[in-house]
């Protein structure tokens, strides 16, 4: 072990064990489907293989295509293209990923993407930030500027979901392990972390591991596999999810400085079978409290806070890739997450965001992929 691994495994031991205990995590993988949705879905639009969609203030939608489209959507489905989208290396799980509007959009007109990049070597994952300019008719990406580009890069499993704090002062970036599992425990490499930055994609101060070079100094957590959701809670807490190997899908409580232990432990198995150490074998690690096994491979997470539906304030929503399903779950008062209701949607599900006006919108990963509005009957 490397001077700066077991340093970083020093300070997950001292954070866990300020932690206070845990409820026992509870797997969700055998959970049926809803019968009745209380929900009618509305298709809006196709796309080539959508990944991600962002709300404006205004209403409108960006939606991104994994080979490289980014489009400008209303709500009655009319799409216009933004031009001025970087090159994008679109194979397998890469390709353009996220696209996030700042919390300073209406001052700026900035949003921020990620994308894999083709690279020496390989890929590598870019955060970026643009301006979306609409004069002169059309829109397009101007004042473009790359943030983090991934050193080494890799294959594939990229991470690369933005989520902004309450106050919108830091952008927190997912980052996966691309396929090179060991590296996710690594402290000064680029892979299976969670990064705290600054809106300009500097290190941000009060990070665990602050004024440190490189990676470290980016780093909020660590050993995490495949993390395709990453979100704010309405109490202020950050949640995420990840998919897991062979079974063990994650819903995680992410802390400042802990390490979730991808791959050393996992509730799945390798895909040839070959065991994974358990959570609960090694402590030092944090377990999640909220699990798929069976999977329903995770992917985009909003947490609703509208009144459209009204039994949902307070839930996330999960998308299902192998699942199928859109998933809500639900929090007791001591913040502990469970599946409360499983909505089997006949496709994969990609992303999931809420409108202004409390519906939620969702994706499908398909070619053509559909754009979905979920409101009650006759809303």
């Amino acid at each position: 072990m490397t001077t700066s691994a077991f340093r970083s495994l020093l300070l997950s031991l001292a954070l866990a064990a300020a932690m206070p205990a845990a409820a026992a995590s509870i797997n969700a993988g055998d959970r049926p489907a809803t019968a009745k949705k209380p929900f009618e879905a509305t298709a809006i639009a196709e796309f080539d293989t959508p990944w991600a969609i962002a709300f404006l203030p205004d209403g409108r939608l960006l939606v991104t295509e994994k080979p490289g489209g980014l489009f400008l959507v209303t709500q009655k489905g009319e799409k216009s293209g933004v031009s001025g989208v970087p090159e994008v290396a679109a194979s397998g799980q890469n390709g353009l990923l996220d696209v996030a509007v700042s919390p300073r959009y209406s001052e700026d007109g900035t949003i921020y993407l990620t994308y894999v990049a083709p690279d020496r070597g390989g890929t590598s994952l870019v955060l970026a930030k643009a301006r979306l300019d609409e004069s002169g008719g059309g829109a397009r990406l101007s004042e473009f500027s790359e943030l983090f580009r991934q050193k080494p890069g890799g294959r594939g499993q990229p991470g690369g979901i933005i989520a902004f704090d309450p106050e919108g002062t830091h952008l927190f970036l997912t980052v996966g392990d691309r396929m090179e599992p060991e590296t996710a425990q690594d402290p000064d490499m680029a892979r299976g972390k969670v990064f705290r930055l600054t809106l300009d994609g500097k290190p941000a101060p009060g990070n665990p591991e602050a004024g440190k070079p490189g990676v470290a100094a980016m780093t909020w957590s660590t050993g995490h596999r495949n993390p395709y959701g990453l979100a704010f809670a309405p109490d202020g807490r950050l949640w995420l999810h990840e998919m897991g190997p062979k079974g063990g899908d994650e819903f995680n409580r992410i802390e400042p400085g802990l390490n979730y232990g991808w791959p050393v432990v996992s509730n799945g198995d390798q895909y040839s079978g070959a065991p994974i150490a358990r959570h609960e074998t090694r402590p030092e690690f944090a377990a999640p409290p909220l699990y798929w096994n069976l999977v329903i491979a995770p992917a985009g997470l909003a947490f609703y806070e509208s009144g459209l539906f009204p039994e949902w304030k307070g839930s996330a929503l999960i998308g299902g890739l192998a699942g199928l399903c859109l998933v809500r779950v639900t929090f007791d008062e001591g913040g502990n997450p469970d599946e409360a209701e499983r909505f089997d949607m006949e496709a994969r599900i990609r992303d999931v965001a809420v409108a202004p006006d409390g519906a939620v919108w969702i994706v499908e990963d398909d070619q053509p992929g559909r754009l979905l509005r979920l409101a009650p009957p006759g809303k």
